[in-house]
Parts: structure tokens; C-alpha cells; sequence
């Protein structure tokens, strides 16, 4: 018996595209068939938080459009012919050829057809990301992987306390670019340099500048992890990987001071700048207490349906910071199975926390039919995404969309890290409370 996964909330490993189009004066020159490119765009750049389509994005996209004809004789010729009129008409300093299905099965030989316009002024290299592959997910990976071995050159020097910072997937998670913005700002209180290659200002200049780091720094559970370990392995740069995305005060400020211990900060240095965001984030809390509190609106019980990073990252702040009570937690992400039991440990570290049980399934029809036949006792807080929001209304709970497709809400520089974006999170659940009273 056949089984349907109900709305999926990441697309094939050929999405990973819009990692390059986070990069400035990046583009993608996709090899696949007609339709790949734009479905893809429309999931997470249009009902996605209204991002749009980045610099060269959405409908410019160069793509060969590979058919049956391509399918019998090979598409080679096709795609020499697009990467030659791209270099023509795209004002770019980077060409990423990423191979969909049909290319991948067919066998066209495209390093071979890359490798011959390596000899001119422009950078081109490639990945194979066929969507059978996986997730965007492991797009992402796979692309990243490939501006390392292909296009990165070891650097001659190491520049003290400048750190890569590797996060977020890029338009797969609405808020990515404010995250990175967030982070650069918080490392900066403290006198880190972070060097990010997505997102504006940044581009070329900072990829070119990724093997003079003195560490990569990564933040997510899993996604990338593969990549910084590439990264030590090519130009020898140690990493940290810190798993959970710091939202709230207690994660920012074990944020802050492992940094700090690692790169031999001033502790004082560290407190002082970890006083001055608490003091903040506090008083407006403080200043809303009676609201939040006595009035006894916030629901008791929350669920999460999203991503890892976001699951574990709202998780622990709703739980450590806000004293919510976890009920279920859904990781939607199509994690590897390799990482499953390290995810939920981090979950877990905590023991007085009061989390919940933790699932992986990328199958919406999974997570409605715990939402219908679970009684609640109160109100459910229901965070997950734009699918949601019928289920969350069937079962009598309050919705806020936080994970792709983000299709309620425009998202420009939001971002929910840190201890701005606990406040900004804050708002938006109470927010989503009190239109319930409309």
C-alpha cells in the first residue's frame, strides 16, 4: 500500500540554489528540467515570508531547460551554450552549475564542461544535486562543499579572533539573514570579528576570506557540520559547533562565554557586555509581567513543528526562559538517522527541563493526527508554519508561524536570536494570544 507525505516543508536537494543566491554577486546556472528552478523559488522565496528572489533570482535564473531531446543525446551542448550567454549577460563574480534529476541520471559529464571555461576571468565551479539526493538540506552541504574544494585557496596568514559563522540554512529559514546579522552584532559586543559570506555587504570579499579564519563557528544541530569538518581537513582551521540557535538570555549569554572562553576573552569583558543585554531584555519583561502573568493568558503548553534548529533553539528558551511547559516537539527537517540520538540529548541536557517528547517525521499528516486526537486541558501555543494554521484553528489553539513556508507573514531583517529577538518572539506569541479575543 502506497502512503502520501502531506505537505513537505523543505523542497529537493536542488534547492540548496538559494544558498547561492544569499551570496552577493553569486549566481546559480541551474542544469535541470524546465519548472525545477521556479518551483523551487516560488516555495521559499514567495510563500516563504515574501522574501523575493535575492540578487539574480526567481525568473533570471540561468537554466537549460533540459528536455527530451537532451534526455536521448545528452545536454552538454546545451549547457555550454547557457554558460557562455550567462557570462555574457549576468554581472556576476561567481557561477555555481548545479545538476537537477534529469541531468544527474543521464550522466552528462559536467565537471569536464565547467572545467573548460576555468581558463578565463570568471569563477565557475559545480555540484551534483540531483533532487534524489535529499533534502535543501543536504543542497546546502553539498554546494558549500564545493566552493571549499573548488574554489577556496589556503591563505598565508591567520587572522586572530576573526571567526566564520556557518548558521541558518539561507531562505529555507525565513529569518536567515536578520539571524546572521544578529550573531555578527553579538560577537562584536565582545570583540569578535565574524565573518559571514551571506546576506548584504558581504559576498566575495568575505568567502575570500573564510581560510584566514581563526575558527568556523557553527550553529545548528546538524546541517553543515560536514562542512566545517571539510574545512579542517583542507586548511587545517579548528571549530566549534554549538548546537542550539541562542534565543533568550540564558542561551545567549552560554553563547557569549564559550566564545569568549575559547578565544581567551576578558571575562570581564563578557559579563559586562552579558549585564547590559540582561538588564534590557529584563526590564521590558519586568515592565510586562503583570500581563504576562497575572493575567494568566499565556497558554501553559506549547508545541513546536519545525526544523531542529528551530525546535531545539524556541525549545529551550519557551522552557528556560518563559517557564512554558513542553508538550510534543516535531523535528521536520528529515534529519539523518545518524544524527537523531546526538539531537535529542541536546534536548535534553537539561533534566529539569520540561521539554516533551521529541519526533522526526517530515509528514504533516502525522503531526494532525496527534493535534486531533490529543485532549488538552488548556489552550495548546502552536508554533510551526504556515501549514499549521487550519489545524491549529480545528483544535482550538493559538498559531505563530516560525519555519518555512511562512505563508502569513512578510519577514525582512526579523530575527528571533539573541536577546532582541526573544523580546521580538515574545511579542509575536502574545501577539498571536490575543487576536483569539478579536
Amino acid at each position: 500500500m502506497s502512503e502520501v507525505v502531506e505537505q513537505l516543508r523543505h523542497v529537493c536537494t536542488l534547492g540548496g540554489y538559494e544558498s547561492v543566491l544569499a551570496i552577493e554577486k553569486a549566481v546559480p546556472i541551474i542544469h535541470a528540467g524546465p519548472g525545477c528552478a521556479a518551483k523551487i523559488w516560488s516555495t521559499l522565496g514567495l510563500q516563504n515570508g515574501c522574501q523575493g528572489t535575492g540578487y539574480m533570482g526567481g525568473h533570471s535564473i540561468p537554466c537549460t531547460d533540459v528536455g527530451e531531446k537532451e534526455v536521448v543525446f545528452g545536454g552538454g551542448n546545451r549547457l555550454r551554450k547557457v554558460i557562455s550567454n550567462s557570462f555574457k549577460v549576468m554581472d556576476a563574480e561567481l557561477y555555481v552549475v548545479l545538476t537537477g534529476c534529469t541531468s544527474d541520471i543521464v550522466g552528462d559529464n559536467v565537471p569536464e564542461i565547467v572545467k573548460e571555461f576555468k581558463n578565463g576571468e570568471k569563477s565557475i565551479i559545480y555540484a551534483e544535486t540531483g533532487g534524489f539526493k535529499g533534502s535543501n538540506f543536504i543542497g546546502h552541504e553539498l554546494i558549500m562543499d564545493a566552493i571549499i574544494d573548488q574554489y577556496l585557496e589556503p591563505s598565508d596568514e591567520i587572522e586572530e579572533k576573526l571567526i566564520n559563522i556557518w548558521a541558518t540554512v539561507p531562505y529555507q529559514d525565513t529569518f536567515w539573514a536578520g539571524n546572521y546579522e544578529t550573531i555578527k552584532d553579538l560577537l562584536s559586543q565582545i570583540g569578535v570579528k565574524a565573518n559571514i559570506i551571506f546576506g548584504p555587504g558581504n559576498g566575495l570579499k568575505a568567502l575570500n576570506d573564510v581560510p584566514k579564519a581563526q575558527y568556523n563557528l557553527l550553529i545548528s544541530p546538524w546541517v553543515g557540520l560536514k562542512n566545517v569538518i571539510h574545512l579542517k581537513e583542507k586548511f587545517g582551521t579548528p571549530y566549534l559547533h554549538y548546537e542550539t540557535l541562542p534565543i533568550g538570555p540564558t542561551e545567549t549569554g552560554k553563547f557569549l562565554r564559550t566564545i569568549g572562553k575559547i578565544l581567551h576573552i576578558d571575562d570581564n569583558v563578557v559579563e559586562e557586555v552579558i549585564k547590559k543585554q540582561e538588564d534590557r531584555y529584563f526590564y521590558y519583561i519586568e515592565r510586562a509581567a503583570d500581563v504576562l502573568l497575572e493575567t494568566r493568558l499565556l497558554p501553559k503548553h506549547f508545541i513546536t513543528i519545525a526544523d531542529s534548529a528551530y525546535t531545539l533553539g524556541i525549545s529551550k528558551f519557551l522552557t528556560n526562559d518563559l517557564g512554558l511547559l513542553g508538550d510534543k516537539q516535531f523535528i521536520t527537517d528529515d534529519v539523518p538517522k545518524e544524527y537523531h540520538k546526538q539531537i535529542k540529548e541536546y534536548f535534553n541536557e537539561n533534566p529539569s527541563s520540561n521539554i516533551g517528547d521529541i519526533q522526526f517525521t517530515s509528514d504533516s499528516g502525522n503531526i494532525k493526527n496527534y493535534l486531533r486526537n490529543t485532549k488538552f486541558r488548556t489552550k495548546p501555543l502552536i508554533l510551526g508554519s504556515g501549514w499549521d494554521r487550519v489545524i491549529s484553528r480545528e483544535v482550538k489553539g493559538y498559531q505563530l508561524s516560525i519555519s518555512a513556508p511562512v505563508s502569513d507573514r512578510m519577514v525582512l531583517s526579523r530575527s528571533y536570536l539573541g536577546y532582541e529577538g526573544a523580546l521580538r518572539l515574545t511579542e509575536d506569541i502574545y501577539s498571536a494570544v490575543l487576536q483569539d479575543f478579536q
